[in-house]
């Protein structure tokens, strides 16, 4: 049976600043059911793209990729924020959607060379953030086979960010 996730999303007004309508998934993860339905479907895409790998952006991505990882049986890739890997790192700067620029890293052996990898995060919003962590994949060797998260925000076009790679979102605002 079909379960609407969109009741297990937080809306909060003028969050982080004036005129942003933030989507807190906070709710969905507190809910044990909620949770595993959603980390269901995610996992059935990621089966249907043979994945070897997870990757995802701290920490949000953590929350959606590990679990799917698990149950998969497939490794989990981190990208971390600076000073948090403590081995050789590769870089990608990105704009942050409220006008900063930031950087992810991912360990140098992080992934291999021809390994399929799906990245995955709980938002997809201006695509800055999977557009870094893709870049990251593909700077290492890896095949990045599709792209998935729980909430897509449709107004910020980050599918055009990343267009060219088969994306997959739960629901859309």
């Amino acid at each position: 049976m079909a379960m609407d996730l969109k009741q297990y999303i937080a809306t909060v007004p003028d969050y982080p600043e004036p005129g942003v309508m933030f989507r807190d998934i906070s709710p969905l993860m507190a809910d044990g059911e909620a949770y595993r339905y959603a980390t269901d479907q995610l996992v059935d895409y990621a089966k249907s793209k043979n994945v070897e790998m997870i990757a995802g952006p701290e920490a949000r991505g953590f929350i959606v990729g590990c679990p799917v990882a698990y149950e998969l049986g497939v490794g989990f890739a981190p990208a971390r924020k600076q000073g948090k890997l403590p081995r050789a790192t590769v870089k990608a700067t990105y704009d942050l959607e409220y006008g900063k620029e930031s950087a992810l890293y991912l360990h140098k052996d992080a992934i291999k060379p021809g390994q399929r990898v799906l990245v995955m995060d709980d938002l997809l919003a201006t695509g800055g953030t999977i557009g870094a962590t893709i870049k990251l994949v593909e700077d290492l060797g890896g095949i990045v086979v599709g792209t998935a998260f729980i909430i897509e925000l449709k107004d910020l076009h980050g599918r055009d960010k990343i267009k060219g790679y088969d994306t997959f979102s739960l629901m859309e605002y």
